[in-house]
């Protein structure tokens, strides 16, 4: 049975940091392409990073650039998002996901979601 669980989020101050993680289990961690969403109320699921699955190529969306890191831990099976200088506008649900593609920052065909955890920032 295929597992996905997001964790790390909370409530932080502007300009505060989190890292989240992605723990998987029952699938072949190395053949996916791995990658975060967020869902801001009342607003659509959007991408926002996504890893290539072997060479570790790494995607962002413009507002995260610069702020936010994807990585991977093969051997762990487990996919982390550092994020810094957080802003009130990055407050959302963010999920993790495991797809077949890197449709740039979005992860493409996903097959598997995480249940989402949350992150609020304060301002």
């Amino acid at each position: 049975q295929v597992q996905v669980v997001a964790s790390g989020g909370g409530l932080v101050q502007a300009g505060g940091s989190l890292k989240l993680s992605c723990t998987t289990s029952g699938l072949i961690f190395d053949d996916y392409y791995m990658g975060w969403f967020r869902q801001a109320p009342g607003k659509l699921r959007e991408g926002i990073s996504c890893i290539t699955r072997s060479s570790g190529r790494v995607y962002y969306k413009n507002s995260v650039e610069g702020r936010f890191t994807i990585s991977k831990d093969s051997v762990k099976k487990t996919l982390y998002l550092q994020m810094n200088s957080l802003k009130p506008e990055d407050t959302a649900m963010y999920y993790c996901a495991a797809g077949s593609g890197c449709a740039s920052y979005e992860t493409a065909n996903v097959a598997y979601w995480g249940q989402g955890t949350q992150v609020t920032v304060s301002s």
